[in-house]
């Protein structure tokens, strides 16, 4: 897998551009965030995942969408339960993934993290097509951003305990990081 690191996108991501994002405060990239994400809750497949991001979501389409009126978020990546990799931002852009959020010891980390979303639950098991994507994509991550080591990825229920339990229970760590 190709990442430009002059422009910061990668050449087999299919590209859906996001308005969601301003400049980092340093150009420095040394963190990984692994999220989930369905709309609605447990749905895969649709396309109001790209429009969250996009901020074009119709939030009449569902009733749990109403929450969702006039949010401004987005992420790095999306993988998709079938292995597609959507980028939404250039991993050197800041985009608003993480909110209130802390690294060990510093805040803020949308200002250094790259965030990738896999499309699912906090229950529901990821797909064989998803771990070898993310891997895969992970791999080309820390090749290019070396501040990103294995300790340096953690789960967005890490960096906001008690607001946020994403990638959950059903996300494999063990088996991510020996794959790294």
């Amino acid at each position: 897998m190709a990442l430009n690191l002059f422009n910061g996108w990668v050449e087999q991501a299919r590209l859906c551009l996001s308005p969601h994002f301003n400049q980092r405060p340093d150009k420095e990239v040394s963190l990984l965030v692994i999220h989930n994400i369905s709309l609605p809750a447990g749905c895969f497949g649709l396309p109001y995942i790209d429009q969250l991001f996009q901020g074009c979501l119709d939030v009449e389409a569902d009733e749990s969408f109403k929450d969702l009126q006039g949010l401004e978020v987005s992420a790095h990546f999306l993988i998709r339960r079938d292995g597609e990799l959507v980028q939404y931002v250039s991993c050197n852009e800041r985009a608003w993934h993480a909110g209130v959020s802390d690294f060990d010891g510093r805040i803020g980390c949308n200002d250094f993290a790259i965030g990738i979303e896999l499309e699912g639950t906090d229950l529901v098991a990821y797909s064989e097509l998803q771990y070898a994507k993310l891997i895969e994509l992970t791999k080309s991550l820390m090749t290019s951003y070396p501040d990103i080591t294995l300790d340096r990825i953690t789960g967005h229920s890490d960096i906001a305990p008690g607001r946020k339990t994403d990638p959950g229970d059903s996300f494999d760590w063990q088996r991510f990081k020996k794959a790294l």
